[in-house]
C-alpha cells in the first residue's frame, strides 16, 4: 500500500461499529487522520463541510439523513471527497461501486476488504497529486452521475423488524420496546428478556418470552442485535466494552453482566479490543 497522508470522516449510527472502523483504519492506513466521527447523516454532512476531508466512510443506512442523501448533498460542494459506502445489504449496487470511484464495504467489515478500499482511495489521491490537482475526490457532475446510476438499480425493499415484544413477569404481561432490551438469553423452552429496571436504578429486570431464540432472531434487526453466543443475543447499543481474559476468551460487558462471546462471533469485535 502507498503511504498517503489524508484526512477522513467516519459516519455510522452504531458506536461499536464506528470504533471498530476507526481502529481497523489505524491498522491498514496509519497515516490517515480521522478528523470526525458522526452518528447520523446530519452530523456527517456538517462534519464534512467543516473539515473538508479527503475521504468519507459513509454508512448507507442512518437516521435523520441516510448515506445516499448525504452523498447527493455533497454533489453541491466545490470539492467532493472520495466516498466509501458501508452497507449490510449485498444488493446495493455492488457492480457500480466496484467499477467507479465510489467504493463500498459490506458489513461485517473485514480488514482485507477495508485495506483494498483504502488502497483504491490512496491510488486516486496519488494520481491527483501527481497531476498537481488538489487531493480531493469526484467532480460534482461525476458524483451526480454515479448517484443517478445507483438510484436506477434495484434496492431491497425495507424490512420490517420487531419494535415491541410482549413478555411475562409473574402473572403480568408487559409490552417492551426492543430498543430498551439489553439482551436476550435462551433457556430450555423460552427466552429471557433483560432490561434496565424502571424502578431500581442500576438494577436489571428479567421477563419471559414463549418463543424459540431462532424464531426471535428472524424478527430482530441484525444491525441492532448480534448473536454473540449460541444462547445469547445482545443489543449492540448496550455493549459498554469488550473484555478479553487471560485465556483469550471475549466477553461483551453490559453493565455488570459479562456475556461470553463464542469463537464464531469474535470476528464481529475484531479491531475493537
Amino acid at each position: 500500500m502507498v503511504n498517503t497522508f489524508a484526512t477522513a470522516v467516519i459516519a455510522d449510527d452504531e458506536p461499536v461499529l464506528r470504533h471498530h472502523l476507526n481502529k481497523a483504519l489505524a491498522e491498514v492506513w496509519p497515516e490517515l487522520d480521522i478528523v470526525a466521527a458522526a452518528g447520523n447523516g446530519i452530523e456527517a454532512l456538517e462534519a464534512i463541510k467543516q473539515h473538508q476531508p479527503d475521504v468519507v466512510f459513509l454508512d448507507i443506512r442512518m437516521p435523520a439523513l441516510d448515506g445516499m442523501s448525504v452523498a447527493k448533498s455533497l454533489a453541491d460542494l466545490a470539492q467532493v471527497p472520495h466516498i466509501v459506502f458501508t452497507t449490510a445489504y449485498k444488493d446495493y449496487a455492488v457492480n457500480a461501486f466496484e467499477q467507479n470511484a465510489i467504493d463500498y464495504l459490506l458489513k461485517p467489515l473485514t480488514e482485507a476488504r477495508l485495506a483494498q478500499a483504502c488502497e483504491k482511495v490512496q491510488r486516486r489521491l496519488s494520481e491527483q497529486a501527481g497531476r498537481g490537482s488538489p487531493d480531493t475526490g469526484l467532480a460534482p457532475q461525476d458524483l451526480g452521475r454515479l448517484i443517478d446510476q445507483l438510484n436506477h438499480l434495484t434496492v431491497p425493499a425495507p424490512v420490517s423488524y420487531l419494535n415491541w415484544v410482549k413478555a411475562s413477569r409473574g402473572e403480568d404481561i408487559y409490552v417492551i420496546s426492543v430498543a430498551d432490551v439489553l439482551y436476550f438469553k435462551a433457556e430450555d423452552k423460552y427466552v429471557s428478556v433483560f432490561k434496565r429496571s424502571d424502578h431500581k436504578p442500576g438494577a436489571v429486570d428479567e421477563y419471559v418470552l414463549r418463543i424459540a431464540l431462532k424464531s426471535l432472531l428472524e424478527q430482530l434487526d441484525p444491525e441492532q442485535f448480534w448473536q454473540v453466543h449460541r444462547s445469547t443475543v445482545v443489543n449492540v447499543a448496550a455493549i459498554e466494552k469488550v473484555h478479553k481474559d487471560f485465556t483469550g476468551r471475549l466477553f461483551a460487558m453490559v453493565g455488570q453482566q459479562k456475556l461470553p462471546v463464542s469463537r464464531s462471533a469474535q470476528a464481529r469485535f475484531k479491531g475493537v479490543i
